[in-house]
């Protein structure tokens, strides 16, 4: 098997790639035509990339037949080029979710107590210590979360450290499942916006979440209040956040925003460049040591079924939309058996599970199973479900699409 790693790659990923008998070409700088060229002349099978984009005419140039994002989102491939050429595309989510949470946590940290600013004007011989005495603090301040995948339940676990309470927006969480978390739930975006002192985006960028942060959202957060976004600048109206800034105020922390350059190193002369209640990064929030060793591994994991199985770990190309028609949430206690127990039901029905997630709850006593489905099950099917002592709740929504703004 020929792998081409097209961008910056953990030297476990090269070795370990290495290790399952594959020729690895590292080219960490390919670009446009020079990577279509590249790929083609490698003649490689398997390429994997980070932030590289990966057009219809790579993938056209050779005879790929897997691309592993080395990351959570794939918004930089051309899908739909790989749906026609026949080609998988994977992912490694959840990997670096501790790493965003860490950053989006910081950014908090930096808005409230205005840090980047105390650093610049005592690094320029000025000691200010009057204004930057100003700060809210956070303790006993709420947490609103837009999104509850892992990074969101990441949050979670950071606000309470901090003395917060958390509510949550999330299509797909329910008041139970709030509960079990020990959050509130909002039922609106703007409802989240109106209860929150501070925002922080853990969404993926879907055509459901696509600028789905806008003037009402704005419109609706508390003056004064801290808005983070870590996730993909897409789902924010950026227009609508920076009059925001200007009229509420606002304090907005970036580690994502439009016009953000594609490349490693370049100028920036953007609209957030000179503002005062804008602190921005530098797209560095899965940029750990932790968090790319850890993406590094589940990209050789990937590579590892595919080369022995032909089956792909994680892919976001099977078009699933066709025949998974509903999702089943079960919360259950984190024990041996429960979801086989649930499986047995879903089989006994005849229903054919498509694509399953089971998210482990903080201390590992609970848990939330996300099972995409080819049909509805029946209200016996989810009465036999719930009749499981160690199952709290079963619930069904239309399609997956209800889930999308939850699994970043």
């Amino acid at each position: 098997m020929k792998v081409l790693v097209a961008d910056k790659f953990e030297q476990v990923g090269i070795d370990g790639l290495a290790a399952l008998g594959a020729r690895v070409d590292y080219e960490p700088d390919l670009r446009d035509a020079a990577l279509a060229e590249r790929v083609r002349d490698t003649e490689a099978e398997v390429l994997v990339v980070r932030s590289t984009k990966v057009s219809a005419e790579t993938m056209e140039a050779g005879r790929l037949a897997l691309i592993v994002r080395a990351g959570a989102g794939y918004n930089t491939i051309d899908v739909e080029a790989a749906n026609r050429l026949g080609i998988y595309v994977s992912n490694c989510p959840g990997k670096n979710s501790q790493a965003v949470a860490e950053l989006a946590f910081g950014l908090i940290l930096a808005c409230d107590r205005r840090i980047p600013d105390n650093v610049i004007q005592l690094r320029g011989g000025r000691w200010n210590k009057k204004e930057f005495s100003k700060a809210r603090g956070l303790y006993g301040r709420t947490l609103g979360l837009v999104g509850m995948g892992r990074i969101g339940q990441e949050m979670v676990a950071r606000g309470k450290a901090f003395g917060m309470s958390v509510v949550a927006f999330s299509r797909w969480m329910t008041p139970e499942v709030a509960s079990a978390l020990g959050i509130k739930r909002a039922e609106s975006l703007e409802e989240l916006a109106a209860m929150s002192d501070v925002v922080s985006v853990h969404v993926s960028l879907t055509p459901a979440s696509k600028g789905m942060l806008g003037k009402s959202f704005f419109g609706a957060m508390k003056s004064g209040a801290i808005f983070v976004n870590t996730s993909r600048s897409e789902v924010v109206d950026q227009n609508a956040l920076l009059k925001a800034v200007e009229e509420r105020p606002l304090f907005a922390g970036l580690d994502v925003f439009e016009g953000e350059p594609a490349s490693g190193e370049a100028e920036y002369h953007g609209a957030l460049r000179d503002n005062p209640r804008v602190y921005c990064t530098h797209h560095i929030g899965a940029s750990t040591d932790q968090a790319q060793e850890a993406v590094a591994q589940e990209a050789v994991r990937i590579v590892r079924e595919f080369k022995a199985t032909g089956s792909v770990p994680n892919v976001v190309n099977v078009q699933r939309a066709e025949t998974a028609t509903h999702v089943v949430v079960v919360r259950h206690e984190d024990k041996v058996g429960v979801l086989a127990d649930v499986l047995g039901v879903l089989r006994d029905e005849k229903i054919n599970v498509q694509e399953m997630e089971n998210i482990v709850l903080g201390g590992a006593k609970a848990a939330i199973a996300q099972i995409s489905v080819d049909k509805a099950p029946s209200e016996a099917a989810l009465k036999g479900i719930k009749a499981n002592p160690l199952v709290f709740d079963a619930s069904v929504f239309e399609t997956e699409r209800d889930l999308e703004v939850s699994k970043a």
